[in-house]
């Protein structure tokens, strides 16, 4: 019989407890001996069939998270696709009610590619080129998110002039003249407490226009003219603070912020992005979606902007970070005397770069025995030529980890996959699906041919 998977309180928990249950994906059981299922498969067997390293996705919570986004933010919330994106995700997004956010001319080929309406997209990106913008302009994306004047000269030019949607397309040149929707992205000069790096809301941002210098009034300005003119449709206003922000405070800040630069525009849409934090170790909290949106939507009302305007946003790591986890074959463990025990698995920076790059923590457990405590510190790395080549800085594992083990890293679905490379040469894992005891490959595994197929 299933149980819930691992208990660990949230609050005080210490770093020997198993891993708190808040962490694992929502279909997360165990049975009488501590073994780990997800969407009942067994974690040990799908090692078995798949290999590893391997992404391992709860569909049941992917399609919860999708769910809960539009009943708290309604219709035309996105799910920002960065945070992990293939065909068959960015169909489960669209099946379950969500547009879809893209910012480059390949998540917006994935997303068509699997027969999401392009009036269902929104198109971001800091420096769309005129290639990416023809192709939007020319299946009829539903957003974009204007971010420079560049990209506003660029879609002036390219919608006065539809031949030039041309590019490599043969059949872009027969595609009927029309308004694209645009919103204005704002950086309001709210900073978050979050690393430096996914900070995108303050005045020094290569994101979009600034408040305080005036960038923002300029824009609205030639945005007016060209709406005017008939060459645009000028809807709304984008601001994004940054990512994994677990504070509600500043998206209140913003909208207090931009309450009244945006009230006196009379637009009917108001875009906060998205940043909501996700808990990645034992012990770490984070806002709902629900009360997210809820915060927001009070902002609004406290500061003027009228309950006719639609406010959504674009969540991407709330959707997918804990739905999934990332299994791993134990190669070796060294014990480097006076210091550490380092273990070395077959995965590593290419696969989650995160804590190389932002030096995200995270936890490791073992699936054979999830329940059991995890007294003996370790330093979990990856095969990289690297020192900076680190999985896990601080690891507790259970006492009887050996080569050959199966390990298990929770809250690896946002920014992995979609941030996996193939250094040192080494292919890039398969993603998988599991629901209702039966799993599925959505992204088949990289071959050593697959490395060299590009190659002249």
């Amino acid at each position: 019989m299933s149980t819930p998977a691992p208990a660990g309180s949230a609050a005080g928990a210490a770093p020997t407890d198993p891993v708190a249950p808040g962490l694992l994906p929502g279909t997360a059981t165990t049975d009488a001996a501590g073994r780990l299922s997800i969407g009942g498969c067994d974690l040990l067997d799908l090692a078995a069939e798949y290999g590893t390293p391997l992404f391992v996705y709860d569909e049941a919570h992917l399609r919860q998270a999708c769910r809960e986004a539009v009943q708290a933010w309604g219709d035309g919330v996105a799910y920002a696709t960065k945070a992990f994106l293939c065909v068959a995700m960015a169909r489960l997004a669209h099946e379950e009610g969500m547009c879809l956010d893209v910012s480059t001319g390949g998540e917006l080929h994935v997303a068509l590619t699997a027969g999401v309406p392009p009036e269902r997209l929104v198109l971001h990106g800091n420096n769309k080129s005129t290639d990416e913008l023809a192709a939007a302009l020319a299946v009829g994306v539903g957003r974009i998110v204007v971010d420079s004047f560049d990209e506003i000269d660029r879609i002036e030019r390219l919608v006065a002039d539809p031949p030039r949607l041309r590019g490599s397309e043969d059949d872009v040149a027969a595609a009927p003249r029309w308004r694209p929707r645009v919103l204005l992205r704002i950086t309001p000069g709210v900073e978050v407490h979050t690393h430096e790096f996914v900070r995108t809301g303050q005045e020094d941002s290569k994101f979009g226009f600034g408040l305080a210098s005036g960038a923002a009034d300029a824009a609205v300005a030639r945005l007016a003219g060209l709406d005017a003119r008939g060459v645009i449709d000028f809807v709304g206003v984008h601001a994004h603070l940054g990512s994994q922000v677990f504070a509600l405070a500043p998206f209140a800040q913003a909208v207090d912020v931009l309450a009244g630069f945006f009230a006196p525009l009379g637009l009917p849409e108001l875009v906060v992005g998205g940043g909501l934090g996700v808990a990645y170790v034992n012990g770490e909290e984070a806002p709902s979606m629900a009360e997210w949106a809820a915060s927001v939507r009070d902002a609004c009302r406290r500061f003027g902007i009228g309950g006719d305007v639609r406010v959504t946003a674009e969540p991407g790591r709330a959707i997918v970070a804990a739905a999934a986890v990332t299994l791993y074959t134990v190669g070796t463990v060294k014990d480097v005397a006076g210091h550490r025990t380092y273990v070395a698995v077959d995965g590593g920076m290419s696969d989650n770069p995160r804590p190389v790059l932002y030096g995200s923590g995270y936890e490791a457990f073992l699936p054979r025995e999830a329940t059991a405590s995890r007294p003996r510190p370790v330093r979990v790395v990856g095969k990289h030529c690297e020192s900076g080549d680190v999985v896990v800085a601080e690891a507790c594992v259970p006492a009887d980890l050996v080569v050959g083990d199966v390990l298990c890293t929770p809250v690896t679905g946002a920014y992995g996959h979609a941030m996996a490379s193939n250094y040192n040469k080494v292919p890039r894992p398969a993603v998988v699906f599991v629901s209702d005891g039966t799993s599925r490959a959505v992204v088949r595994r990289e071959s050593f041919d697959d490395l060299v197929r590009f190659d002249l």
